[in-house]
């Protein structure tokens, strides 16, 4: 009967979760939209300060004047309120021929304009209109325009395209009333650029936050028909888990005595041996010499012995010799105190990938006998030494 029981609910909650995935929505990459980005973009510009730019907006012949080449750049911050800042730098050059000023211009004069403006994203009001984004802003700059600095009062209405999370097009048109009427007047500043997106954080439209929204209830519904399900199915595993858990913990305590015992045996291992090497001491050298006297060879016996009994360990030999002498001597010489105590025990038979060697010259002395501290000569032989550094031991 009880398993009877388990198996109805099991099913009504199978066709229940059934019917809520056929009705749900699913969120898309059209319900991602960029919140926050930085934005820089790239094109050329168009002017026409022809006297009535207002009134004949496409007199594009006779009255706007561009170069033909990139002539602008801009780089702004957008924030997720629908916000942006941007400074904007352009050139161009009025055109020999064009209307500038009500007259005919007699030469190409140079055109030059930096504006910083605030503009906002009307999607934040239309709602996401998928890859058309307009904006409005205002803003205020200074262009040396028609041989004539102005400051400027600016007004823009533009939008951009995007044809990737990253690339787009940016279209704007900029109205640029003077802040002194008294010798230069008022212009149009049209642009066209390509735009890169970059440090984006996305997010969800309004219209993805409702999905969401929706969808979490859903979850939260059948998230506690399945805590009802898993809790039945918790109690029939919990005896079966702790019989289980009881045997894995007698196999893993078993298993972890023996690993111990077998770290203990070789941890015992290395101490001997390190306590074997400590135990023989250094190889000591007399002033300015570099060969090995009966006494050294006998430790070195011992030293290539434990080498060739211990296949895992590595040693490196490190030359030294006292202060007196000079830098590059003593750096000589300890290299060759060295290397003749490698030769030795790699003559015993011991492989040379097991034993290092390095020279350390008077840089690591064993007391305080340096150049400006004057010692006994039983002193300065305690430096002179080749000594057993252990590498690896497994």
């Amino acid at each position: 009967m009880k398993t009877l029981r388990t198996l109805l609910i099991l099913a009504m909650c199978l066709i229940s979760l059934h019917l809520n995935a056929q009705e749900q929505p699913e969120l898309t990459a059209k319900d991602s939209i960029v919140k926050s980005s930085w934005i820089f973009t790239v094109g050329t510009n168009f002017v026409d300060d022809s006297g009535d730019e207002f009134g004949s907006l496409f007199d594009i012949e006779d009255s706007w004047n561009t170069v033909p080449y990139p002539s602008r750049i801009s780089i702004g911050r957008y924030l997720k309120n629908g916000i942006g800042l941007e400074a904007i730098a352009t050139y161009n050059k009025y055109k020999e021929g064009k209307v500038v000023d009500n007259q005919i211009n007699t030469e190409d004069i140079d055109y030059l304009g930096l504006d910083f403006r605030l503009s906002y994203d009307l999607n934040m009001i239309l709602g996401e209109t998928g890859f058309f984004d307009p904006y409005v802003g205002v803003g205020a700059g200074y262009a040396d325009a028609n041989n004539q600095g102005r400051g400027t009062y600016n007004a823009i209405l533009g939008f951009r395209t995007w044809f990737s999370e990253h690339w787009g097009l940016d279209f704007s048109s900029t109205g640029k009333w003077t802040m002194n009427t008294e010798n230069s007047s008022n212009h149009i500043q049209h642009a066209v650029g390509l735009a890169y997106r970059f440090a984006t954080e996305k997010g969800l439209s309004r219209k993805g936050e409702e999905k969401k929204a929706l969808l979490d209830e859903i979850e939260k519904e059948q998230q506690r028909i399945q805590d009802s399900i898993a809790e039945q199915q918790r109690a029939e595993e919990e005896a079966r888990l702790l019989a289980e858990r009881l045997k894995r913990e007698k196999e893993a305590a078993e298993l972890a005595a023996a690993e111990k015992a077998k770290k203990e045996a070789q941890e015992a291992r290395r101490a001997k041996i390190r306590s074997d090497i400590e135990s023989l001491g250094n190889v000591f050298f007399s002033l300015n010499s570099s060969y090995l006297t009966r006494r050294d060879k006998q430790v070195l016996d011992q030293l290539a012995q434990i080498l060739t009994d211990n296949p895992s360990l590595i040693i490196k030999i490190e030359g030294h010799t006292d202060s007196r002498g000079s830098d590059h001597y003593n750096q000589w010489l300890s290299e060759r105190r060295a290397k003749r105590t490698w030769e030795y025990i790699v003559g015993k038979g011991v492989s040379e990938d097991k034993v290092l060697n390095e020279g350390f010259g008077e840089s690591r002395l064993k007391n305080e006998c340096d150049d400006n501290t004057p010692c006994s000569e039983e002193k300065h032989s305690k430096n002179r030494r080749s000594e057993f550094i252990i590498q690896a031991l497994d």
